[in-house]
């Protein structure tokens, strides 16, 4: 593929009409593209060119690009293979020319295509094409068929009677109805907007668990059916539970072709009828209803990715404790809780095992050791994984520091999801090649209290489980779709060059895997950067890698003020201009950001979007985006399902949003769920428009059933009524409970998943 190819004025014309953005800034942001720019040194420090166009913006012309260049190789490899078969027509290629769909470039293409053996071939091998043509072209002729057919009897080639010889004519009829680009557009419209997804339980399938159990007799529209729904049925067919189908009204396909084939009356009308439900039935029927499964898939995975890449997202961002020493703990019954403190750098001072839950004298042995290292390490914080036996070890450590008077130390707990990843992976082998594989997850989870994005970054994300159905969905796609996730939100929230790891630094803007190893081996060699020009003489990093990534490096108490901002160092001279404009120094302008307000911005040499960009960082320095973190208190008295009761209120964290609601942890090995339709006391077509992952919320408990391990929980019901000024306000709602379990219910297949 020609990377740097220049898409057509018509295609530019297409993605500005489907992405309502103007040609413009997505022919800047092409070729920026080309010249090797990444998204988020584009979306940040390329405002002016591209008209102030965001991240998502320039991801989703990023994406049309990769498209239509895709499709631009396949248009040519097609119209050269028609070449080369000498069928290729003015009329024909002037439509694969305008064509912008994948699917109707390989319709126009089908019938040139190279084929297997068919009653079609057969028939042609028997001389029955011009029958064929007879039948096609609707038009009297010299001869009528009653004289036509029988001069094609003919028992050498195996036509034995005139019945054989129509049947054959009709067989090589049926292939060109099938292969006519237009008709296969409309039929593929017509069961898309009036198709139905049909899902039944398999002969002798096992769901003992009843995970697919709504979908044993399921009907939905295939125009409207979910994305988790689609992909709940595509795993019970994965699994052979479940089979599906996409039922389309014969009788409405039927006619549609007739109306498409049938120009005029004549003896071959019946015969074209007959052909025409022959290439329903044994050609078009299956071949469309392919062709829309894979849609369907396709459809599914894209808004199942998104998902996933918006709860990431957040996760990721999610507020870091910050800069201090933290004792982490993943907690175990048989094995023991294994102890991890870290400094406020994250390095590893002391790691040792508490016996808590293996014998009655577990907690008083424990708590003199537990003491001895707080003390002793000035622990600030302590983090408890959230898996097995985590409330019993976080009541533990919580009446530790009430017995013992210790207020200046917090206990939170923390999602240890990934935790057993990262510790059997390469990177923590690197790290901590002589320690067992839990004392890696301890310290793991207390750095990932301190700073969630650096600590995330080392695992895969697709094992931090906050997706829905990812392990269905297509893993290519997935993964590149996590991955520029990652690199969004690393870059938005700027890395330290001097204290990060090369795990962190490999996402930063043009950065690659070696380069960030290498920039890590030269800290170790040379010590600490002073400025960010000196990262120039790491191998590796030449002036188009300096020029992506510098502007999201951080050095704190270096040489130049500026190098701790945002401000890209090809910036720095208009800095100078607005310092000289405020009459001060730059040191002074970041030390007083009062002194920004000034500025006369007539004075200063820059574009606005640029200039704005450069004022607000100047207002606040080496900001961090995230919020400020806080930690979730947990009900002391609710430490399993048994101790959840309806009506309760509790508060507890955001850990997935899905399509269809958000899963909340309140603390007891089991998330609940907040169906969409209690997160909020108005409308909403999406959870991501009132909770996001990781956000700290308060729940009504409003079902429990300990046995499926299901906790239905509502947001609303904490809300009061909806506002007046909506007319549904007047409706009487239906009764929470009972609704809720009803969607609980059929819900059934996400919460097996879990």
């Amino acid at each position: 593929m020609a990377e740097n190819r220049i898409l057509s004025p018509a295609l530019l014309l297409h993605i500005s009409n489907l992405l309502n953005i103007p040609i413009r800034g997505i022919t800047s942001v092409i070729e920026l593209l080309d010249d090797g720019g990444t998204v988020p040194f584009i979306a940040r420090y390329r405002k002016e060119a591209t008209g102030n166009l965001d991240e998502v913006q320039i991801r989703a012309i990023e994406e049309k690009l990769a498209y239509f260049r895709e499709l631009e190789d396949r248009r040519e490899s097609i119209l050269a293979s028609i070449v080369e078969q000498g069928k290729l027509t003015d009329e024909l290629k002037a439509r694969i020319e305008a064509t912008l769909d994948r699917n109707e470039l390989e319709d126009l293409y089908l019938p040139y295509k190279p084929k297997r053996r068919t009653k079609a071939t057969i028939a042609r091998e028997k001389g029955l094409e011009p029958l064929a043509a007879y039948l096609w072209a609707q038009k009297p002729a010299d001869e009528s068929l009653a004289v036509l057919a029988p001069k094609f009897v003919n028992e050498e080639l195996g036509v034995a009677n005139v019945d054989e010889a129509l049947e054959g004519a009709r067989h090589i009829v049926a292939e060109w109805v099938s292969e006519d680009a237009d008709l296969r557009k409309a039929l593929r419209n017509l069961v898309f907007d009036e198709g139905v997804v049909i899902s039944r339980k398999a002969t002798d399938a096992v769901d003992e668990r009843e995970k697919f159990k709504m979908y044993y007799e399921y009907k939905e529209p295939v125009k409207t059916i979910p994305s988790h729904r689609m992909l709940a049925i595509r795993r019970g067919e994965t699994e052979k539970v479940l089979y599906f189908l996409i039922e389309t009204e014969q009788e409405r396909a039927l006619a549609l072709m007739r109306r498409h084939v049938l120009r005029a009356q004549g003896d071959w009308t019946s015969q074209l009828e007959l052909a025409i439900d022959d290439a329903w039935k044994r050609l078009l029927n299956s071949s469309i209803q392919t062709e829309i499964r894979i849609e369907l898939k396709r459809r599914s995975d894209t808004e199942a990715i998104q998902v996933f890449r918006d709860n990431l997202h957040n996760l990721l961002l999610a507020a870091p404790a910050g800069s201090i020493s933290v004792l982490g703990i993943d907690p175990g019954l048989r094995t023991g809780c294994k102890l991890a403190v870290v400094d406020q750098t994250g390095k590893l001072l002391a790691h040792d095992v508490l016996y808590l839950h293996t014998s009655k004298h577990g907690n008083a042995e424990a708590m003199p050791k537990l003491e001895a290292l707080l003390r002793k390490h000035t622990v600030r914080a302590i983090a408890i994984g959230n898996g097995t036996a985590s409330r019993e070890t976080d009541a533990f450590v919580r009446e530790f520091l009430r017995e013992k008077g210790i207020q200046e130390i917090f206990s939170v707990t923390v999602s240890e999801a990934g935790a057993s990843v990262y510790s059997a992976s390469d990177i923590a082998r690197q790290e901590f090649p002589d320690l067992d594989l839990t004392v890696r997850g301890a310290i793991s989870i207390a750095r990932r209290l301190q700073d969630p994005l650096s600590e995330l970054v080392k695992v895969d994300p697709k094992s931090i489980g906050v997706g829905q159905y990812q392990h269905d969905v297509d893993q290519r796609q997935l993964a590149d779709s996590l991955e520029k996730t990652v690199e969004s939100c690393v870059n938005r929230v700027g890395v330290d060059l001097n204290t990060s790891s090369w795990t962190l630094l490999r996402y930063v803007s043009g950065i690659t895997e070696r380069t960030a190893m290498n920039i890590v081996t030269y800290r170790n060699e040379h010590g600490t950067f002073r400025s960010r020009t000196q990262v120039r003489d790491v191998p590796g990093i030449g002036a188009k890698t300096f020029e992506q990534a510098a502007g999201f490096l951080r050095i704190r108490n270096g040489d130049n003020p500026l190098d701790m901002t945002a401000v890209h160092p090809e910036s720095y001279a208009v800095v100078e201009q607005i310092a000289a404009a405020a009459g001060t120094s730059i040191a002074d302008l970041i030390r007083q950001p009062e002194l920004v307000e000034k500025v006369d911005r007539k004075g200063v040499s820059a574009g606005q979007y640029t200039l704005d960009d450069i004022l607000a960082e100047l207002k606040r320095p080496g900001r961090d985006p995230r919020e400020t973190f806080v930690a979730p208190q947990f009900r002391e008295e609710v430490r399993e399902i048994a101790d959840v009761q309806v009506g309760m209120t509790l508060e507890g964290v955001v850990t997935n949003v899905t399509k269809f609601g958000a899963f909340v942890d309140i603390g007891v090995h089991q998330d609940g769920l907040v169906h969409i339709s209690e997160l909020s006391n108005k409308f909403i077509k999406d959870p991501a428009e009132a909770v996001k992952t990781g956000q700290i919320v308060k729940v009504k408990v409003l079902s429990v059933d300990a046995k499926a391990m299901r906790i239905g929980l509502s947001m609303k019901a904490l809300m009061g009524p909806t506002p007046a000024t909506r007319p549904q306000a007047k409706k009487a709602a239906p009764p929470p409970t009972a609704s809720l379990q009803d969607k609980l219910a059929a819900l059934s297949a996400k919460w097996g998943s879990k």
